[in-house]
């Protein structure tokens, strides 16, 4: 999951309720003996260890790997996974109460016979067979891509004012369709217009939503002709399935900006936002988790990693191949509100369905209005998204002083995610949550 998890990613952990509030009672540093842990290697996650104390003479014996989602044995009675005790030493962890060492004989053990478990390399794949499935699901893609084109069609020809009457239901039969033509990623974007809900500005967001399927769909139909890198984004934004090039892995010291949590169907997502300090390049890296879990968080805001990531092809996605360092960073150097929108502007020309931009903002602060805004030293101006304002924390921090702020820029205006006030601190204002709010 990460080689330095919060509070709240461990306790988003919990079976239920009652395994919460017990681990929050068993998270006390005076119950635990031989804590210590063994951190991630450049293949290899963390992982914990330790002893608690329980009612009887014997102690508890407990160890986790780290991963997501972890894994952990216990020798208490309990058949919760995980158990209040594996909870409580995780929180430990992340609160950094144990000691870094050399695991010791029983924890090796148990980990020998994990290894020993974990089924063998995958026979080679047969190339033809390959390209045959890749053939048949870009076919059904294609069919349902049909479909969807008729029901554009409807609903535009309807009208917006009949799509509210039992526009779920429609929203819901659609996606159910694409699903079964296995364009999973375009049934979410379908499925996610029941968000819009009565918002003042739903007629306007329903209609640019449905132009942009519109333009998936001719893109989808076309995409032969279409430059290598269009076409790329175009497969991928169908639904088609692609994987992260690990031949060339990118390696630099990445500042990470911020950090968000969105719905994506029956999961919900968590994207974090990095810039290569050497490269200059921009990278997402994106997980997801079921409701009630946290998804993998690899790296913190506010700080910069020495990493190798492998990007999907045309997009700014990457995983983390290899994490090398975690170090503290000052503040990104950011740049006005102008500058902002035209790397946003470069980036939906790549690709004009772009949900989400990262913007740094120096010598920034926040406005009140309807909404709220953050202005750069000019005066220039971003507006906030609705609901995100009024954002009285980015306000506390900043003090009335100018700060360094990190964002998301969407169509729809910006949302805050950190910001480094006048001294450099950093301050996430982004809270992880396990039912996380509307995109």
């Amino acid at each position: 999951m990460s080689t330095r998890w919060t509070p709240d990613d461990v306790w988003a952990l919990a079976p239920d309720p009652s395994s919460r509030r017990a681990a929050v009672a068993t998270a006390a540093p005076s119950l635990w003996s031989a804590a210590g842990h063994r951190p991630a290697g450049d293949s290899t996650p963390p992982v914990v260890w330790g002893e608690c104390a329980g009612s009887g003479a014997a102690s508890y014996r407990v160890v986790a790997e780290l991963v997501s989602p972890p894994d952990c044995s216990c020798s208490c009675p309990s058949r919760k996974t995980p158990c209040k005790h594996a909870l409580a030493l995780m929180h430990l962890w992340a609160e950094g109460g144990t000691e870094p060492g050399e695991a010791p004989e029983r924890v090796a053990r148990w980990l020998a016979r994990r290894a020993d478990a974990r089924p063998g390399p995958p026979e080679p794949a047969d190339p033809r067979a390959a390209a045959d499935r890749l053939e048949r699901r870009e076919e059904r893609v294609a069919e349902g891509l049909v479909e969807l084109d008729l029901w554009l069609r409807d609903q535009v020809a309807n009208g917006l004012a009949a799509s509210r009457d039992d526009g779920y239901r429609r929203l819901d039969s659609m996606a159910a369709r694409l699903v079964d033509a296995q364009a999973g990623r375009l049934a979410d974007r379908v499925r996610d217009l029941s968000r819009l809900g009565a918002a003042r500005d739903r007629p306007d967001r329903l209609l640019s939503e449905y132009a942009l399927l519109r333009l998936l769909i001719s893109a989808y139909r076309r995409r032969d002709d279409l430059a290598p890198d269009m076409r790329a984004t175009v497969t991928c934004r169908a639904g088609l399935p692609v994987s992260a090039d690990e031949s060339a892995p990118v390696r630099d010291t990445w500042r990470v900006l911020g950090m968000y949590d969105f719905p994506a169907g029956q999961v919900h997502g968590r994207r974090i936002w990095l810039h290569g300090t050497a490269t200059g390049r921009t990278a997402a890296l994106v997980s997801f988790a079921p409701t009630g879990q946290a998804p993998q968080t690899p790296v913190r805001p506010g700080t910069a990693v020495e990493a190798d990531l492998a990007f999907y092809p045309a997009e700014r996605r990457a995983r983390v191949v290899a994490l090398h360092a975690e170090h503290s960073a000052d503040p990104p150097a950011g740049a006005g509100a102008e500058e902002a929108l035209r790397s946003y502007a470069d980036a939906l020309a790549e690709d004009p369905w772009l949900e989400a931009w990262p913007v740094v903002l120096r010598h920034a602060a926040p406005v009140r209005g309807d909404p709220w805004s953050v202005a750069d030293a000019g005066g220039a101006a971003l507006p906030l998204l609705p609901e995100c304002s009024p954002c009285w924390p980015l306000a506390a921090v900043c003090g009335g002083e100018p700060a360094t702020v990190a964002g998301e820029w969407t169509p729809r205006g910006l949302r805050p995610l950190a910001v480094w006030d006048r001294r450099a601190r950093f301050a996430d204002l982004h809270r992880p949550r396990t039912r996380p709010a509307a995109r």
